[in-house]
């Protein structure tokens, strides 16, 4: 019996960063995210990515219930898309069991489609989002760092770089720290700076690291006001307050009260194909907010949209989230693979692999980031409803957050900010 070697994951969620369109189109768009789940509308609906996207969400949201049943009361976020499309990708070497708990954890059901239109899926996925003309900026990508002694299947090599667009990097492990150097500069590239030092050490019987990174920017498609940002007060809870930079905009916005969970649905808009939804619970709500997010919830909420002109408050903040994969992973059915019983014969020749370590790292800014570069006219006509008084919706107490690519249906990153102003590795 050859000795088990290691196979590392660091996974990147990387920086969304919510700012002010300097070129802000005068057109009102009223249009609306593809509801999750709900695809009866969607051109091309057959397309392989809109396949995955219904188990993309479901495991997003199995995760994010995952993390808040862990982390207590703190801030939350997390990239459902890049440990979805990470962990695919590794499925294409796994084997036996550890494929099935995989396939399980990642919630695709191989009654449902097979397991080639999962991969197929992926592969138009990167493609669409990766699209240089698109205008939300938005990169993602994955890349193997493979030790020179270790001799990969040529299949799985083919399929890592035909689904899922995968560099694949031969270096000297045996030298830890220039490789170390190595991975740590790569991602650093690939997230603008925004994560340095990612890798802290290497396991000296490592000889893979599978990465995954995901790069977004967004521009409001309204942008908030640097001169109307005002001191406030945040309540991290009934007895705690934080002071925080609340953005204000009185404007037209997508927004559904849902009184079974007692709760504000928000949708803010970017410029190009992306939305995100800020969801208020009541004071004490939380919980069930939490426990309702499931796919025809938050297809509900988007079908359920009415227009409406409100004052919306809103906090500056930034906000990051660190997470043991491996630890959340085991605790969601998926043991196998970190264990002796480990079968990823699919992935090297006459080697025998487990994964030692999963990471992920996220970073979320938002902001107003100063002033609108042009002016703009804009000419709203409305029902006669919508002139009522404005509703006012602050967001001043603790809320979740969801970031869509409409185009593909996916949810980006999601979160929860507890405490806009807590500073957390």
């Amino acid at each position: 019996m050859k000795p088990v070697l290691y196979l590392c994951l660091f996974l990147v969620g990387l920086q969304v960063q919510a700012l002010p369109n300097p070129n802000h189109s005068n057109k009102h768009k009223k249009e609306r995210p593809h509801s999750i789940g709900h695809h009866g509308h969607v051109e091309g609906e057959n397309l392989a990515h809109m396949k995955i996207a219904p188990s993309n969400a479901e495991f997003a949201f199995r995760f994010y219930k995952q993390v808040a049943k862990e982390g207590g009361n703190k801030n939350i976020f997390f990239s459902p898309l890049s440990l979805s499309t990470a962990f695919a990708m590794l499925s294409l070497g796994a084997r036996s069991n550890t494929l099935s708990q995989l396939h399980k954890c990642l919630t695709f059901n191989l009654t449902e489609m097979e397991e080639q239109e999962i991969h197929e899926g992926f592969q138009h996925l990167l493609q669409l989002l990766n699209d240089p003309y698109r205008e939300i900026q938005l990169s993602m990508g994955n890349t193997l760092f493979i030790d020179e002694r270790l001799k990969l299947q040529q299949k799985f090599l083919d399929d890592v770089k035909n689904f899922y667009h995968s560099e694949a990097v031969s270096m000297d492990f045996q030298n830890s720290e220039h490789a170390k150097k190595e991975i740590n500069n790569y991602i650093k590239e690939k997230t603008h700076g925004k994560f340095v030092d990612l890798l802290k050490s290497l396991d000296k019987d490592a000889v893979m690291i599978l990465t995954n990174y995901i790069y977004f920017k967004g521009y409001w498609e309204n942008p908030f006001k640097s001169y109307n940002t005002r001191d406030d007060d945040f309540f991290v809870d009934a007895e705690h307050s934080v002071k925080v930079q609340m953005m204000y905009k009185q404007k037209y916005y997508n927004i559904h009260r849902d009184e079974k969970l007692s709760c504000w649905v928000v949708e803010i808009p970017y410029k190009g194909n992306a939305t995100a939804f800020f969801i208020l619970p009541d004071e004490g709500s939380m919980s069930q907010v939490e426990d309702a997010l499931l796919q025809d919830t938050v297809s509900n909420w988007s079908l359920s949209f009415k227009l409406r002109r409100i004052n919306l408050y809103l906090p500056k903040f930034s906000i990051s989230g660190s997470y043991d994969v491996k630890e959340l992973f085991l605790k969601m059915g998926v043991t196998d693979m970190f264990s002796n019983n480990a079968d990823f014969s699919g992935v090297a020749e006459d080697t025998l692999l487990k994964v030692s370590r999963a990471i992920h790292k996220a970073k979320l800014n938002v902001n107003e980031n100063g002033t609108e570069a042009a002016a703009v006219t804009m000419v709203e006509i409305v029902p006669l409803s919508a002139m009522l008084n404005p509703l006012e919706i602050k967001f001043n107490r603790p809320f979740v957050i969801m970031v869509f690519d409409k185009s593909t249906n996916t949810i980006i990153f999601m979160g929860k900010v507890v405490n806009p102003t807590a500073i957390e590795d």
